[in-house]
């Protein structure tokens, strides 16, 4: 079974500033275990569903080595790895833009996703919106695993 962990933050607990906008905004510490059979890609994305209009994309990253089982801390706009690739986020900036909520909101759950894709992400433009990623991968999704995380300001 696919599961998804941060050694950074578990499941539920609070996201460290340090990966949000009030710190660092680079992405968090990720591992991945249990890829399922017949998988040749991934997509990893970071969604707040709590946001006032309605879901906010934060990241999409694609063209991991799935073999690779996780990725460090530290992704933002200008990471470069060959192969490694990063949407259009809802703040209209290529890369990890981290939790951000209102102030005075409610904490927001944040929702790491990984799918394990049965084909490789083709056909996304260099400035593909992560919404416009996630479209193209969701016909070859085999599983997917979550990590929830909470941040408010």
């Amino acid at each position: 079974m696919l599961a998804l962990t941060s050694p950074d933050f578990g499941s539920g607990e609070t996201i460290p500033a340090r990966f949000t906008c009030d710190g660092e905004n680079l992405s968090p510490a990720l591992r991945w275990t249990g890829l399922p059979e017949g998988t040749r890609a991934l997509l990893l994305v970071c969604d707040d569903p709590d946001a006032p209009g309605g879901t906010f994309r934060h990241w999409a990253a694609w063209g991991m080595d799935p073999a690779a089982g996780g990725l460090a801390a530290g992704y933002g706009p200008a990471t470069l790895e060959p192969g490694f690739r990063q949407a259009i986020n809802d703040f209209g900036k290529p890369g990890y833009a981290g939790p951000c909520p209102p102030a005075n909101d409610a904490p927001h759950a944040y929702h790491f996703r990984l799918s394990a894709l049965a084909e490789p992400i083709e056909g996304a433009a260099p400035d593909a919106t992560c919404e416009e990623v996630a479209a193209l991968a969701r016909p070859h999704v085999i599983e997917f695993a979550e990590l929830v995380g909470v941040y408010g300001r």
